[in-house]
């Protein structure tokens, strides 16, 4: 259960939703507003600092709820496949000093001329298999998120939540979980037994929000909607995974140029009032 209705605690806020953000301003923004957590993600992390980005987000008494993104795990060229793994250890190590306990996957596309879906699948296996060990010695988790079907041939060929388990059973439980994003996993109508078998192995990393607006925009990787706009049950999704016994965060990531040209604190107290009214 969440505990009392307009409760908080839970709530991250993803990095990108309100990308016009600094760092500074995104931990200021979250006191503010009484929301204690954060996704990050790697390329503003980077340029602010790594180890500045893991002090500043500290001392604001925020958590660092995820990091994104590690993946792309399909190239065939060996040293395509070299400078993804050494990429991913960098990503491991950004994570724990960010002090965060999860790193996010996406795992990769068809590589070019290639229609090999089970081959791609299969390359992402070995590469977990390399660099689990080396995030559990960190204390960070690989989070393997299955995207929409539509993400199949160039970003992520992991597109369903049984896709991303049967590939995260493989290995340790504390190693390697799965991501639960309503906007990628609405549609699935298997999807509420696959959420019950991804908390009864202990694979439940990650629970993200956003929603599924049509029509979809030029460019779908920017089409999230904010909670609310679109079809996604979200109550239905919080209590099938709170039903499992999942007490993690609760992460809002919408990439919307729409909501990027507004005011940040009104972005965010937005989000709030609909976390509030749809998702608790």
């Amino acid at each position: 259960m969440t505990g009392v209705h307009g409760d908080l605690t839970r709530l991250s806020l993803n990095q990108e939703t309100i990308k016009q953000w600094s760092l500074p301003e995104l931990a200021e923004g979250c006191v503010k507003a009484g929301v204690p957590g954060v996704g990050l993600w790697r390329a503003p992390v980077q340029e602010y600092g790594v180890e500045a980005a893991a002090r500043l987000i500290r001392d604001a008494g925020l958590t660092v709820t995820s990091l994104c993104r590690g993946g792309f795990f399909t190239a065939i060229d060996p040293a395509e496949r070299a400078a993804a793994l050494a990429d991913n250890r960098a990503a491991i190590d950004e994570a724990a000093t960010l002090g965060t306990d999860t790193l996010i996957l996406v795992s990769g596309g068809l590589p070019p001329g290639s229609r090999d879906l089970f081959a791609a699948r299969e390359r992402i296996a070995d590469a977990l298999a390399e660099l689990a060990p080396y995030a559990a010695d960190r204390g960070v988790r690989l989070a393997i998120e299955p995207l929409h079907p539509m993400y199949a041939s160039d970003r992520c060929v992991v597109s369903t939540l049984a896709q991303a388990l049967d590939l995260a059973e493989r290995f340790p439980a504390e190693q390697v979980g799965v991501v639960v994003d309503t906007y990628h996993l609405w549609w699935d109508d298997t999807v509420s037994t696959q959420i019950t078998r991804a908390g009864a192995g202990g694979r439940l990393a990650s629970f993200q929000l956003a929603d599924w607006i049509t029509p979809l925009p030029e460019g779908v990787l920017l089409g999230r909607g904010q909670l609310g706009d679109g079809s996604v049950d979200f109550r239905w999704f919080r209590e099938r995974v709170d039903a499992t016994g999942f007490t993690g965060p609760i992460e809002v990531e919408i990439f919307n140029p729409a909501l990027w040209a507004r005011d940040g604190a009104e972005v965010l107290a937005e989000v709030v009032d609909r976390y509030r009214t749809l998702v608790l």
